[in-house]
């Protein structure tokens, strides 16, 4: 089957295909035994791991993420929800104690047969036992040989679990009945990178992960459906929607369970769902990609999902045409988890809202299969170029399968990020996810300032040169692990332009823009007008003048630090001024018409510039 997949996916190989110089990334190959009791939910497993170190380093430790183990009282998970400020509430149970709220955590209320669990037996590196200890959701492994440079390695284990009541992500019996969300389910080893160890405990954020080939079996009660990551290999013998055309699967009487056997290809997590009222669709595109829809045989929500299947396949010719083609032959949307997660080729979503909603979630969700299953960002240190990019590319997607399209879909994140600034509660981007003092001000500097940033920049270098950016960010890094640089970068090479600053300023303080029309004075047929910067933020300007007679004019002011002037897409005319030098705090240009008076100046009429007081942006004539 291996040569079968290189056969049919050969992009999929180009596993480095990254352009930094010196760039290498650890590769790692799972197989997988599991058999699951469905009346205790409990599971016993087998891995075999062949992990090679691409790395120049020796390593004489490993560690693997044991993610089960946050759903325990007293776990690091459960000591951050009660001491966060605004603990997530789908993670709490709201308890009234005379005319006071609280909020107690739902994990410390877990039972023992409630708990999850997962649990590391036999652990040997080819062959020889090695030293390991548990520590929370983390096992750190001494290795009994050193690992070298350029060489591959095997561990084999035994691993014992326990599915969780759902609380967060994985788990199981969520609040719409679904029986089991398996995510983050197995013994993973964790990601080994430029910058060292990536071995955070799990307190509900975000993740990092190797990339590999996942080989996985997974034996459970018959009428169960499955879906997840990977392409099930005996589709003829499982049945329940994955058998081909014509295909008729009938079970031997004495049949108790099935064992259904996944292969996912390059990709850096495997997750999986199950449920015994799933209803399976299926939708084959043109491109060959199958989507897999699985859902709960409610009657009241069946349409909804039914609407959304020509949906999602609109948002992926458009998420395919605007960064790059999805590389993997399939893609699951499943009812199930907490609200929406991805993961590797599919993605776990509430399934009873309404259609609309059912649509959001699904193009955002989707969207993460380019940003974070392809363009693997560290997204604990840089959650905002996942959760961001992210955002803006759903936005952008249901902006064009609108019936009426808007001037500017990211409008809703410049409104979280002007109310965050009014908090007063910002903390740079480069704040590691666990580190956020609260949870709102982590969201919104992940998902909306971080889209902001891809928004923004459409106004810094132009629209044709952001799009040429995304296409060409996702075939340089695609399969890889870029970093902030590298988006940035990339802009570079396509623009012209210097982009440095912009990517300090934004990402790494909390510098706000602040521009405004200070004064203007006529003269004649000659206008001076006074800028001023208030903001620390630097940025070029685009000025907008309208005449009394209802023509416009365009004016621009380079930033001196980009070293380069923006193409005119205004489709107006437009006056290219001599640039603003950061180091000046006001401007001065002059406006010589011989048309009727000037009846308003307005900084940035487009909105894409995240000024933080925009009253200041306009001067209207009196």
């Amino acid at each position: 089957m291996k040569k079968l997949f290189l056969l049919l996916f050969p992009s999929l190989i180009l596993a480095q295909n990254n352009p930094n110089p010196g760039y290498w990334q650890q590769h790692v190959d799972y197989k997988m035994e599991v058999n699951m009791d469905i009346k205790t939910y409990q599971y016993k497993g087998k891995q075999t791991l062949v992990y090679t170190n691409n790395s120049p380093d020796t390593l004489k430790r490993v560690y693997f993420h044991l993610f089960n183990n946050a759903f325990q009282p007293n776990s690091p998970m459960d000591a951050r929800l009660k001491s966060i400020k605004d603990p997530d509430g789908r993670m709490v149970t709201k308890v009234k104690v005379g005319d006071k709220e609280t909020k107690e955590s739902r994990i410390s209320a877990l039972k023992p047969n409630e708990i999850g669990f997962l649990y590391v037996n036999n652990l040997k590196q080819d062959g020889i036992a090695v030293n390991n200890k548990r520590v929370s959701t983390i096992l750190e492994v001494d290795l009994a040989k050193p690992l070298l440079p350029k060489t591959s390695t095997t561990f084999t284990l035994d691993f014992d679990g326990q599915v969780p009541v759902q609380i967060r992500r994985s788990g199981r019996n969520n609040k719409e009945g679904i029986e089991l969300s398996m995510a983050q389910w197995y013994p993973k080893l964790a990601e080994y990178d430029f910058e060292g160890w990536q071995a955070d405990p799990y307190i509900a954020r975000e993740f990092h992960g190797v990339w590999g080939d996942f080989d996985v079996k997974i034996t459970i009660d018959k009428d169960y459906v499955l879906g997840g990551s990977g392409y099930l290999q005996n589709g003829n013998e499982i049945g329940k929607g994955y058998e081909d055309i014509g295909v008729k699967v009938i079970y031997p009487k004495k049949t108790k369970t099935l064992t259904w056997h996944f292969n996912a290809p390059n990709v850096h997590d495997f997750t999986w769902a199950a449920d015994k009222e799933y209803i399976h669709d299926k939708l084959v595109r043109p491109d060959g990609v199958t989507l897999h829809f699985l859902y709960q045989n409610k009657p009241e929500f069946i349409q909804n999902w039914k609407n959304l299947q020509p949906k999602t396949s609109q948002l992926m010719d458009i998420y395919n045409k605007t960064v790059g083609q999805y590389p993997y032959k399939q893609y699951s949307v499943i009812q199930g988890g907490d609200g929406g997660m991805e993961y590797a080729m599919c993605t776990l979503i509430l399934g009873e809202g309404t259609e609309e909603g059912l649509i959001g979630v699904t193009a955002h969700e989707m969207a993460h299969s380019w940003f974070q299953h392809v363009l693997a960002t560290n997204e604990a240190k840089h959650s905002w170029m996942d959760e961001g990019f992210t955002t803006w590319l759903e936005n952008y997607g249901l902006n064009e399968i609108a019936d009426k399209k808007v001037v500017n879909p990211h409008e809703d994140s410049y409104k979280g990020y002007a109310s965050l600034i009014k908090s007063g509660k910002e903390q740079p981007q480069g704040t590691h996810a666990d580190r956020y003092d609260e949870n709102r001000p982590y969201s919104i500097q992940a998902y909306s300032k971080g889209n902001i940033f891809l928004s923004q920049l459409e106004y810094i270098i132009g629209k044709e040169n952001l799009h040429k950016t995304l296409k060409r960010y996702y075939a340089d890094y695609k399969m890889t692990h870029p970093t902030p640089n590298d988006i940035k970068h990339t802009a570079e090479k396509v623009s012209g332009a210097n982009l440095d600053w912009y990517l300090v300023d934004w990402t790494q303080t909390t510098n706000t823009i602040d521009y405004g029309v200070k004064q203007v004075a006529e003269n004649g047929n000659a206008t001076k007008v006074t800028l001023e910067r208030l903001g620390r933020m630097p940025m070029p300007l685009d000025i907008t003048v309208t005449y009394e007679d209802g023509s416009q004019e365009l004016f621009y002011i380079p930033q001196t630090l980009l070293r380069w002037s923006k193409p005119n897409e205004s489709g107006m005319k437009r006056t290219d001024l001599e640039g603003w030098d950061w180091a000046y705090p006001t401007y001065d240009f002059t406006i010589n018409s011989q048309k009727s008076n000037i009846k308003s100046i307005v900084i940035d009429n487009s909105g894409l510039m995240a000024d933080v007081n925009r009253e200041n942006n306009v001067y209207f004539k009196k």
